[in-house]
């Protein structure tokens, strides 16, 4: 939240999500370290559960994004009541039928990694692409299609990049597996000490 990964890039920018155009207000500012006018990421520690040093977050800071943009790209947007395994479910019938309204915007990710398992919750899409069913819904081991920062088909927030031991914060080499979690399903943790609830804005 509030790194610029690539200004250039129509997408390089961490202030927003395709899901809240005032993703940096609404978490709360830079979920890292301030440097130079700019938001830098900083390695987590299980210590004090992940958290930034310098702010306190007001959404949670277990986040990702997965390739499937239910919103803004018209792609998904037109298949999500087919591929999204929870768009028939009562909780979800209003924003169904909302193409406002997203279907993937606070769902739950099991994530496992390094012998580590942490849960986060999607906040945007990408990287790379925005109507991946295939990978996001398949059930046959589909690798991504996007084939930018090493085919990368998930990015986590710096709290899960702590929590699964990766070794680089801005790595590009790291593996991980994952599913889909109902939020009943979600076991406590520093991952449930803040839950996002806020819908698309």
């Amino acid at each position: 939240m509030g790194e610029v990964f690539d200004p250039t890039a129509a997408d390089g920018s961490q202030v927003l999500s395709t899901y809240d155009s005032l993703w940096i207000q609404s978490f709360g500012g830079c979920d890292g370290v301030l440097g130079d006018g700019s938001c830098q990421t900083e390695q987590r520690r299980s210590a004090n559960g992940f958290l930034p040093s310098q702010m306190a977050p007001k959404e949670n800071p277990f986040y990702l994004d997965l390739p499937f943009d239910d919103v803004h790209d018209q792609t998904a947007l037109s298949m999500r009541q087919k591929v999204i395994p929870w768009a028939g479910e009562p909780a979800y019938a209003t924003p169904a039928g909302d193409p406002t309204a997203s279907l993937m915007k606070n769902r739950w990710v099991r994530i496992r990694a390094n012998g580590q398992t942490c849960y986060g919750q999607i906040e945007d899409a990408g990287p790379g692409s925005y109507h991946d069913a295939s990978y996001v819904f398949g059930s046959n081991d589909q690798r991504p299609e996007n084939r930018k920062f090493n085919g990368a088909g998930m990015d986590v927030s710096p709290a899960l990049n702590g929590c699964l031991h990766f070794t680089d914060v801005n790595g590009e080499t790291d593996t991980v597996d994952w599913q889909f979690l109902a939020a009943s399903d979600v076991p406590a943790g520093p991952w449930t000490a803040i839950v996002t609830t806020s819908g698309t804005r």
